[in-house]
């Protein structure tokens, strides 16, 4: 599986206020960008913790796009998929539409009424980890289901744990032209943070776009 990671994030690194706020950080170029990538991939992928603060569909907005992937043999959205080790998902969140498949990963621990509501509402439901979710098997999982690139949209605490667990493959970052601030407001990659071993990038490309730059670099093995 090919997974890129994809956040805007102000000029000094966070994604959202302090207060999880989103704020506009991207303009209209970024945002084509983005749906493009989603159109190129099999599934896209976030943190329960989005689902609550932004309740995102996840889906294409371009209808051109939404059909050229029909006119492939493909479903006109990509997967959705949502990492819930504390099984935090709304029933009646957006993402559990019929727009698309969407597929909820979950830890052994997670209560068998959450994981029936789930499936009534249409997630498949992955089982692994004790106790969080384990990323390595549920990905296996998802390539296995056919999902080969996986585009993740954050969090950060979802970002940090694909790092830590050396799965991503491509890293883009488009950083706009704006200043949030504040040491508890969200950055690309949370978590608990690296002491060592820290994950090496290599810069692949560097482009202007919109009133920021966007940054594209490869992970190195």
């Amino acid at each position: 599986m090919h997974v890129v990671v994809n956040a805007a994030m102000s000029a000094d690194g966070k994604l959202s206020t302090r207060e999880r706020d989103q704020h506009r950080i991207s303009g209209t170029a970024d945002f084509r960008r983005v749906d493009e990538l989603r159109a190129e991939s099999d599934a896209v992928m976030v943190g329960v913790g989005t689902i609550l603060a932004d309740d995102p569909s996840l889906t294409i907005d371009d209808a051109e796009r939404r059909a050229a992937r029909t006119d492939r043999g493909l479903p006109a959205n990509p997967a959705r998929v949502v990492a819930d080790s504390r099984v935090r998902t709304p029933r009646d969140a957006r993402v559990l539409d019929d727009a698309a498949r969407t597929y909820l990963l979950v830890s052994e621990v997670a209560p068998p009424d959450f994981i029936e509501e789930m499936e009534e509402a249409g997630a498949t439901v992955i089982a692994a980890g004790e106790r969080r979710v384990d990323l390595v098997t549920a990905l296996a999982k998802l390539e296995g289901d056919g999902v080969d690139q996986l585009m993740v949209e954050g969090g950060g605490e979802l970002i940090f744990s694909l790092f830590a667990d050396g799965l991503v493959d491509e890293l883009s970052t488009f950083v706009g032209s704006t200043i949030i601030g504040g040491r508890d407001a969200p950055t690309l990659a949370d978590g608990e943070g690296f002491t060592d071993q820290f994950p090496s990038l290599s810069l692949e490309d560097v482009e202007k776009l919109d009133d920021g730059v966007l940054l594209q670099w490869t992970v190195e093995d």
